[in-house]
């Protein structure tokens, strides 16, 4: 059964040559050396343990999911928590400098939108809409999210086109506000019927 420890105690084991007979083996592949392709092969089975269709096996996603977990088990010996901190090192690329609201896709929409946005720092996350008038339409609490991009469908904010209410909303101009932490912008919307 391979875990989230099979992954740390590669990354623990990141960049030295491997030992011969270790038990247990941070060199997955065997080819003498601890590295890049070592933690693919194990993200890979961990992913196809969890059944995630063939993605990418480092997502920042993933990372963050496997760092959380390997953090809860808090075993203390040094050899462990170093595998967290190179998890932690490989995490910092996919990290986006700046908060940042994007334009909404597809825009002018009927009857749905997605609104990306990208987070530096892990944040509560909340997104108002609004009427052209400033009348609030609708509230999505998004949550407690970790630092990271949040542009394809399946993770960016979605927007039924309904208010509060769960009503159909009329054709017109919209805002939608962000607010992560102490960001907050807002954009402009289009939805036509």
């Amino acid at each position: 059964m391979i875990d989230v420890d099979d992954l740390v105690l590669v990354a623990s084991h990141f960049g030295t040559r491997a030992v011969r007979r270790a038990n247990p083996n941070p060199d997955v592949n065997n080819d003498g050396f601890i590295n890049r392709e070592d933690l693919l092969l194990v993200a890979d089975a961990l992913e196809s343990e969890e059944d995630i269709p063939a993605a990418p096996a480092l997502t920042a996603a993933n990372l963050q999911r496997w760092i959380l977990e390997a953090k809860q088990r808090n075993l203390g010996d040094k050899t462990f928590q170093r595998g967290i901190a190179v998890l932690e090192q490989f995490l910092t690329p996919f990290c986006p400098k700046e908060t940042t609201l994007l334009p909404n896709y597809p825009n002018p929409f009927n009857p749905e939108t997605w609104i990306p946005y990208q987070l530096a720092k892990p944040a509560s996350v909340t997104l108002h809409i609004y009427a052209v008038d400033g009348t609030l339409v609708r509230t999505l609490a998004l949550g407690h999210q970790p630092a990271g991009v949040y542009q394809r469908r399946s993770r960016a904010a979605y927007w039924d086109g309904r208010n509060t209410l769960g009503e159909s909303v009329a054709s017109g101009l919209y805002f939608y506000t962000l607010t992560a932490g102490d960001f907050t912008a807002t954009r402009k919307m289009m939805i036509r019927k």
